[in-house]
């Protein structure tokens, strides 16, 4: 493990810490929150005889631990393989697959303090867990030659900004109907600019990445023939740096990027992102293969150093503001996390470019109609 990733990889666990040791603090303005709520058993209420649930809270959620480590298994394998929605997974998780969505916006009208104490609580969690499905996929695809650093590093710089003024601006303010509907309009609108990305027209200008593909493709089936083939000297070559352009190559194309750029597209993304509580590579891969051109084999690895740097950020910010998280909850995900971001490097060179991004477009698609209905118009596809 290489400097750099040695000292991200412990500011994660920092962070972690941090939160813990600032856990009684959060506990009296948790506490603060239950004791505004009205007692009983309706809904919308606190049944204090019922065991303690999601947040320590008196009859709130009981999650499975064993659908919460598949579910986070899951998370990890599909951010670490194209890069992108694993906050999102991670979202539908803790809103729909675990119930506190609904347990969440069962408070709206009878506390409105604690509706927005679980919001923001489910917007931290799934940030926890991108945060360190992008450390893990960024020093994998590093080693691959995988990542276009001074690309990551453009966008991270801008993502700082973003994401800290995102937060600053949002945290205990947003109910989570506000944030489940526009949580599903900003998957939806991506996933529909995803279709069109795949289609003939979209295609069209796409060329470079093609042909970056199709190499790396190649090199994959002479691998699987048996074939000795050295991908690390094919991988990333950072040939000219500069303020105004960086070129690089990947398996004999070339690339050009201007560095403000990515600079500035990383703070609009990442106080989407950090709005939206999740790592923002959703919104970064397709800036990254539509701006810059790049196939899905890079977009994948350079997003997720990007997600790092902003989901440092984001956390930091939350931890000022006085979330509070359910810590053996996001325990067990992140141990979930850590081993689908194993596996998802290692599988992704045995899926199509193509077909990574059909399987973006169809989640995208699903998601986002489900939220949008939900949040908007209260009405349910799922759960």
């Amino acid at each position: 493990m290489t400097k750099n990733f040695r000292m991200l990889f412990f500011a994660m666990f920092a962070i972690l810490a941090l939160g813990l040791w600032l856990e009684p603090a959060w506990a009296d303005k948790l506490q603060d929150a239950i004791g505004a709520t009205p007692q009983g058993v309706d809904k919308g209420q606190i049944d204090a005889a019922k065991p303690a649930g999601f947040l320590g809270i008196p009859g709130g959620p009981q999650v499975n631990p064993i659908l919460a480590f598949a579910w986070a298994v899951w998370c990890g394998w599909i951010f670490s393989t194209v890069g992108a929605f694993g906050g999102v997974m991670a979202g539908v998780g803790h809103m729909t697959v675990f119930g506190l969505g609904n347990y969440a916006k069962s408070f709206k009208q009878t506390s409105p303090g604690l509706n927005k104490t679980i919001t923001d609580s489910i917007r931290g969690s799934n940030q926890y867990l991108v945060g360190l499905s992008a450390l893990i996929s960024s020093f994998n695809y590093y080693r691959m030659g995988r990542l276009v650093v001074p690309l990551a590093i453009a966008l991270g710089i801008g993502s700082m900004l973003g994401a800290w003024g995102s937060v600053t601006l949002t945290a205990g303010k947003v109910t989570f109907s506000q944030y489940q509907g526009w949580f599903g309009l900003f998957v939806l609108a991506l996933g529909c600019y995803l279709f069109y990305e795949t289609s003939s027209s979209g295609q069209a200008s796409k060329k470079k990445a093609k042909a970056a593909a199709s190499a790396f493709e190649a090199s994959v089936k002479k691998q699987k023939s048996g074939e000795v083939v050295d991908t690390a000297a094919l991988g990333v070559k950072v040939t000219k740096m500069s303020f105004t352009q960086i070129c690089f190559t990947f398996y004999a194309v070339e690339f050009k990027f201007n560095p403000l750029i990515p600079l500035l597209g990383g703070v609009v993304i990442s106080a989407v992102a950090a709005f939206l509580g999740v790592g923002g590579g959703f919104l970064l891969v397709p800036f990254l293969t539509s701006v810059a051109e790049l196939p899905m084999y890079l977009a994948a690895g350079t997003s997720a150093l990007a997600v790092l740097i902003s989901m440092i950020t984001s956390i930091i910010t939350l931890i000022s503001k006085g979330v509070t998280f359910d810590w053996a909850l996001i325990g067990l995900e992140l141990v979930g996390i850590a081993v689908g971001s194993v596996i998802g490097p290692r599988t992704s060179k045995y899926f199509s470019d193509l077909w990574l991004k059909r399987l973006f477009i169809v989640l995208a698609l699903y998601v986002g109609i489900d939220y949008v209905l939900a949040g908007f118009f209260n009405i349910k596809i799922t759960g």
